[in-house]
Parts: structure tokens; C-alpha cells; sequence
């Protein structure tokens, strides 16, 4: 039989029977291991010959569908001739609350007593509902008899509801099987290197490898690792996620299927985009008495998943938008329930390697049919960092007993926190640390289990729930805590912070992809190459590609100008950069970029060339610009433009990647300084790390995260084949041997200026 499901108990019920409202006014994060903990507590008390955690599977055939039916039930009762299989749930409601059991969980423990029944040839098969109540850790169960007839009947019901539903997913799988045997690529020829980046990406998924490639701009490296994923899914049956650290690289990818979808490419992909951008209301409150989104989303989503997924293919934000206003549901949600059910998903890194955010709800099974691809892996690293550190301040959590005197539960955690804190500010030891401070985790993990139990209560305000989820991520991150973190003390005169600060995410970076298929890191500047193979968990097994910039040296101007641009020199250098500036300007006219270190430097700058004499428009980027804002900025860059303009702009920013100014859009970029990011507790932390692993710290901690900044911004030059430009970098340590070694092969052949 050609139509086959392969579906979970869980899956099957909770499709067919959820109801209801979303309502995110609080659920307490820590109830999965507590859930998990509670389960166990019940079933030791077993008596001898019953089971736990058994894995039950079977086979029903509905309207030519083949279903076949798996999943793992908490318990099989024996007593005598009677057999009772037993569905655990933990709940924070009342027991007194829970009158007859939920309909979803019944059914349940209905699907597992139907195939315990059909497996072992079973006339009678009893279900038991317990329910184990989180605070009291009472129980209260529901039990009812079943024959394997009346069970039959439930079970043919529950998947005859979920048919419609498995068909339009049979018949998508279908055309994606047949779409992919005769899809070519799709232009007419490679570019240079992009058959072979192509090649190794086929090769890597196919093999369940890794890859980390470092292919420059104009290798068309999007299409280049979407196509051979797609081409190398067997039977139809994988997956893929494309995950970014950019806006404006997520729309490339969107393009890309586009692309190919034209090309005769018939897969369903949905882009994710953040809550509180994608929320249809004022403020994101996920309360039914608030969001009419939120109100009854359960009694809509399963026929808004069948719209959607009927008629579209390229789920983009303002498709997941309309049918989510057709249907009356939340956009968000909606997005995230499709992300289980579509081919491809195109999101922000965090739904991946961010352990706050992560999709829980994909199985380790649906991982292994799952390809990673990794765009701008560069940006990875830092990333990294920031996801597996975590901060907490001592003044949050006076603020939070200040708010609430007559919490006397609350403010007796808090005052136990507050205590640490005092401890750690008292004691003279090391303000960084190769270890937890357990102490004060214990007093944390205390405060977490009474915030829950507030939250669950009643109304508590934002910077309360806000302190209850870093309380949760600093733990969170602590049970993460390894050799590649330290414990910060930082102390001022009036704050006490201490941070788990992670300076090689390469470990956990390693854990996340080792759980899927296969991952392809991929970036224009994964330079020096061995320094981010290894900070992304490269190892002995993994693949390397790297090749050369597809254009040709010609294209570039290069000149290197050695003023110093170091924060003691800047003052007095400051007049000859802008005259740097100017010179060039004036010798090759166009649009310009130019890159700082720093706002404040860009700043200085920007004022001085405005006392200038230029035939040229001067813009400058502003802080935490808003994306109309800078799409304004990026428009000023037309072709032909009678007065030309000068953009100045940060070195690591928002202008710096993922931005295509081609043609005559940009005649040159103008790099002030190397990028050394500025020098701090958390930068020396790192390079006394590195120090100690016997690499060199120093360019571990500033050389390297400096300088793919420059090439990032750098690389806004030259963007085709047809393209020609001006690259000049101002700093006199581009003439030392360091940085001499390290610049990209394309940018060697400089002149000086002097």
C-alpha cells in the first residue's frame, strides 16, 4: 500500500480532540521535569509484574490509508485475568477541579489499550486515568473497562476524524516526491565553485555529515545548499531548516524557493517570524480575554492547517498573516504548528541551538530526518555565547520585595537570594570562577518554585514574570555549566550582577546538530578558517570546503592608508582620516560606505566631514534604527545619482551584512580601524582562556571577531560578476605580518597611500 501514516498516540489524539483557548498567562517551565518526576514516583510504587514505560505499535487501514500507530504508555497493570493500562498525567489544578478526565487524554490511554489488545490477543482491556496534583502530589483515578470491540470502534473513530488531514499531507509528500526526481537547477549554468559547493552539500546530507564551508560572496551559496538538500530527501521523507541570524538573509531564502518552485518544485516551507512582530494585537498578551486570535484557537487551527496547507506552497509572513486573519488565529502559533507539519522552515537561529526558545515539540525522530543549514555561520560564535550565558542583577530582586511587602513566601526566597548575593560581595575570593556557586543556585531553584507557584495564582506583574524567567534561564543555562564557562562577579557601587558566561560554545553548538540529520555550516567569512571550524564543533569527521572568491582581483581597487586609528591616537589622527576619506571620494565618485569601530568615533567623524566642501549627501546610522528607517538609508543609494551620497556606518551593524548594493549603487567602502571589539571582563576571559588551551589568546578574543567585521563590511562591494569598486582600509596595522597573513586572498594586491 502506497498511502502511509506513521503517527504517534499523542499526535493522533491531540489533533483530533484539543479544544479551546490559548492562554500563555503563565505555565510554569519547570513542570516538564517535575512532570517527569512525579510519573516516576507513581510507577515505583508497581507492584511485582507490572510495567512501565512500555512501547506499544499497530497497524488500521481507513480509506486505502495504512496508519501505523506507535507510542510509549506510562504503565500496564496486571491482576489476574484483568489487564489495565495506565495514563499518568500531572496537573496543577485542584484535584476537586477534575470531575470525569480530559477527553484527549482518555483517548490516550483508549489507543494504547487497543494495541496492547490486538498485540497480545486480548478480549478485555481496562483504561486508568490518574491524575497526580504538582503541589499536594495526591492523586485522584478514573478507571473503565473496555472489549477489543470497543476499542476497535474509538480507535476507527479517532483516525477517521484525522483522515481528511492525512490525505492533503499524503498528497503534498506525493508531489514533493515527484517535484525533486525532475527538478534541475535552476539556472542555466554554475557559477564559478557553486557546482562544487553543490556537490559537497549533495554529498554531505546524503553521507548524515557535517559540512562547514566558507564560500565568498558571488558563489550563490542559498541556492547552492538549498538545491542539493532538497535534491538528496529520499522518498520524499526529509526535512530542512534554514536557520539565519538576519531578516534579510531569511528573504533570500524565501526567493530561493520561489526560484525553484518556478522551476517546477512542488514543497511546502513556512518562515518564522518573532511574536511580538508578528502579533496582530497592540501588546502580545496571549489571553483569551484579551486576543480574539487566542480565543478558541484550538476549535480553529485544525481547519486553518488544512487551508493553508492545501494552497500554498511558500509560507511567507504575509501569507501565514491573511489565513491567519481568515481563520481567526494566532499568527504565531500558527507559524510554529506549521514548522512540525511543512518540508522546509526558515527562522532566527534561537528555535535551534537557543536553549530558552528551542522547538520542544520535535522528536528526536523527526531530528534525524532534519538537515541543518547555517547561513552566515560566522555570526554563530557570538551567538553562541550570548545563548549559553546567562546575567542576573541583585537590585531585581529587592525591586520584586519592594512591589510585594506582604508576600511573606516571596519576600522570605528573595530575602534567602539577597543573602548570596551579600555572601559573594563579602567574600574576598576571584571575581571569575571555574565553578558554580551552588549556594546560591539552591536559594534560585527555591525562589523559581515559589514564583510558579504566584504566577499560577493570580496577576503578577511584567518585571516580576521578567525575573522569574532569568532566575529560570540562569539555571537553566548552570545545568549547562561546564570547563568552557566561568562564574563573573561584577560589582559596582550600586549593583551586585553575576553572570555564567560562556566563551567556547563550540561543545554545545556540537551537541544541538549531532541530534539531526546533518548540518551544513556555511559563511563568506568563516576566515581564518580553522579558527571558526573549531569555535562551530568542527571535528576529525567533519567535511571542509573552501574556495575561492568567484571574482576576479581585477574588479578590486584596494589600497591600504596606515593611520592609526587606536583610541589613544584618534584625536589626533581624526582630521587625517576624514581627509582620507575625502581624497578618495573625490578621485573615484559614487556612493560610499564607510565603517567605524564605535558610534561615538563615526560620530566625530561624521561631524568633521560635514565642515567639508563635498560634492556628496552625508547620512549617518543612528542607533537601534527601525527597519523603515533603514530601508530610507539604503534607498539613497540609487544608481546614477547626480550628487552621490556618503553613508557612514558601524563596523558589525546592521549595514555591515546581508545588504546587495549592486551595479553603480556602490562605487567604494571605506574601513576605519581593524574592528577590535572594545576591551572588557568577558574579552580578557576569553583570551586567558584560549591562553591556557595554547592557542593565542589575544587574536581569539580581538584579532579574529575584529576583523570579520571588516571583511563583512568589505564584502558589501562587490556583489556580481559585473560589479567594480574602490575597498580602502585605514589602519597602519593592515602593513604588519599579522594582518598581512590574514586578509583575504582577493584583497592582496593593495597600493599604499600615504
Amino acid at each position: 500500500m502506497e498511502n502511509i501514516v506513521k503517527i504517534s498516540v499523542r499526535e493522533l489524539v491531540e489533533y483530533v480532540f484539543r479544544e479551546g483557548s490559548i492562554d500563555l498567562r503563565f505555565q510554569a517551565r519547570s513542570s516538564m521535569t517535575l512532570g517527569t518526576r512525579l510519573h516516576q514516583k507513581l510507577q515505583k510504587e508497581y507492584k511485582d509484574g507490572d510495567e512501565k514505560e512500555v512501547f506499544l505499535k499497530g497497524e488500521e487501514v481507513i480509506e486505502d490509508i495504512l496508519y501505523q500507530i506507535e507510542g510509549r504508555c506510562d504503565g500496564i497493570h496486571y491482576d489476574g485475568e484483568e489487564v489495565m493500562v495506565e495514563e499518568i498525567k500531572s496537573t496543577a489544578k485542584s484535584l476537586d477541579q477534575i470531575e470525569s478526565g480530559s477527553r484527549v487524554h482518555w483517548a490516550q490511554g483508549e489507543c494504547y489499550a487497543y494495541l496492547l489488545a490486538k498485540e497480545k490477543q486480548l478480549t478485555k482491556v481496562g483504561v486508568q486515568l490518574t491524575y497526580i496534583e504538582v503541589e499536594s502530589e495526591e492523586t485522584k483515578s478514573f478507571n473503565h473497562m473496555y472489549t477489543i470491540e470497543e476499542l476497535e470502534g474509538i480507535v476507527n473513530e479517532i483516525l477517521i476524524a484525522y483522515t481528511p488531514f492525512a490525505f492533503v499531507l499524503l498528497s503534498n509528500q506525493e508531489d514533493k516526491r515527484k517535484s525533486i526526481g525532475e527538478l534541475g537547477f535552476p539556472y542555466p549554468s554554475y557559477r564559478k565553485g557553486q557546482k562544487k559547493l553543490a556537490g559537497a552539500v549533495y554529498k554531505t546530507v546524503s553521507e548524515s555529515k557535517s559540512l562547514y564551508a566558507n564560500a565568498p560572496t558571488g558563489t550563490g551559496k542559498t541556492i547552492s545548499t538549498l538545491f542539493p538538500t532538497i535534491k538528496a530527501a529520499k522518498e520524499g521523507n526529509s526535512r530542512w531548516y534554514y536557520v539565519t541570524a538576519k531578516t534579510i538573509t531569511r528573504t533570500v531564502a524565501e526567493e530561493a524557493m520561489l526560484l525553484l518552485e518556478r522551476k517546477g518544485l512542488s514543497q511546502r516551507t513556512v518562515t518564522l517570524t518573532a511574536k511580538d512582530k508578528i502579533c496582530f494585537k497592540e501588546e502580545t498578551i496571549c489571553q483569551k480575554e484579551y486576543c480574539e486570535y487566542a480565543n478558541g484557537y484550538y476549535d480553529r487551527i485544525n481547519e486553518a492547517l488544512i487551508d493553508i496547507l492545501s494552497n500554498e506552497t511558500v509560507i511567507t509572513r504575509p501569507i501565514v498573516e491573511t489565513y491567519a486573519n481568515k481563520h481567526k488565529v494566532c499568527p504565531f502559533e500558527y507559524s510554529i504548528d506549521l514548522s512540525y507539519l511543512v518540508d522546509g522552515v526558515i527562522c532566527d537561529y534561537n528555535y535551534i541551538f537557543d536553549p530558552k526558545v528551542s522547538l520542544k515539540r520535535m522528536s528526536e525522530e523527526s531530528k534525524k530526518r532534519t538537515t541543518l543549514l547555517i547561513d552566515e555561520a560566522h555570526n554563530l560564535v557570538g551567538r553562541g555565547r550570548e545563548m549559553y550565558s546567562a546575567t542576573l542583577k541583585k537590585s531585581a530582586f529587592l525591586e520584586i520585595k519592594r512591589m510585594y511587602p506582604d508576600h511573606k513566601a516571596l519576600k522570605q526566597r528573595i530575602t534567602a537570594v539577597n543573602k548570596q548575593f551579600l555572601r559573594l560581595k563579602n567574600e574576598q575570593g576571584e571575581d571569575v570562577r571555574n565553578d558554580l556557586d551552588t549556594e546560591l543556585l539552591d536559594e534560585l531553584e527555591s525562589f523559581i518554585e515559589i514564583a510558579e507557584k504566584s504566577l499560577g495564582e493570580g496577576d503578577m506583574s511584567e518585571e516580576f514574570l521578567q525575573l522569574y524567567f532569568d532566575a529560570l534561564g540562569f539555571v537553566r543555562i548552570a545545568h549547562l555549566f561546564s570547563s568552557e564557562h566561568r562564574f563573573v562577579i561584577n560589582l559596582s557601587s550600586n549593583e551586585l550582577e553575576v553572570k555564567l558566561y560562556c566563551m567556547d560554545p563550540s561543545n554545545l553548538i556540537k551537541h544541538i546538530t549531532n541530534s539531526y540529520h546533518s548540518s551544513v555550516f556555511f559563511s563568506a567569512t568563516l576566515h581564518p578558517f580553522s579558527y571558526y571550524f573549531q569555535q562551530l564543533g568542527g571535528g576529525e569527521e567533519d567535511y571542509r570546503f573552501l574556495i575561492p572568491s568567484p571574482f576576479e582581483k581585477e574588479q578590486w581597487q584596494i589600497g591600504i592608508h596606515p593611520i592609526s586609528t587606536r583610541f589613544k591616537d584618534r584625536q589626533r589622527t581624526l582630521s587625517s582620516i576624514t581627509r582620507s576619506i575625502e581624497e578618495t571620494f573625490n578621485q573615484y565618485k559614487g556612493n560610499y560606505l564607510v565603517f567605524f569601530s564605535s558610534y561615538a568615533y563615526m560620530q566625530e567623524a561624521f561631524e568633521e566631514m560635514n565642515e567639508k566642501s563635498l560634492d556628496a549627501v552625508l547620512m549617518i546610522q543612528e542607533s537601534n534604527m527601525k527597519e523603515d528607517a533603514r530601508e530610507a538609508f539604503l534607498q539613497e543609494f540609487r544608481s546614477g545619482r547626480e550628487c552621490p551620497v556618503i553613508g557612514f556606518a558601524v563596523l558589525g551593524g546592521i549595514f555591515s551584512e546581508g545588504i546587495d548594493l549592486k551595479g553603480d549603487r556602490l562605487e567604494g567602502v571605506i574601513v576605519i580601524g581593524v574592528g577590535l571589539p572594545q576591551p572588557s571582563k568577558e574579552q580578557e576571559i576569553i583570551k586567558d582562556y584560549f591562553n591556557e588551551m595554547g592557542k593565542n589568546g589575544y587574536d581569539y578574543a580581538y584579532v579574529y571577531p575584529g576583523l570579520n567585521k571588516v571583511f563583512q563590511s568589505g564584502g558589501r562591494l562587490i556583489r556580481s560578476e559585473e560589479d567594480r569598486g574602490v575597498l580602502k582600509l585605514v589602519d597602519d596595522r593592515y602593513l604588519t605580518p599579522k594582518y598581512q597573513s590574514l586578509l583575504l586572498d582577493e584583497w592582496k594586491d593593495f597600493r599604499i597611500f600615504t
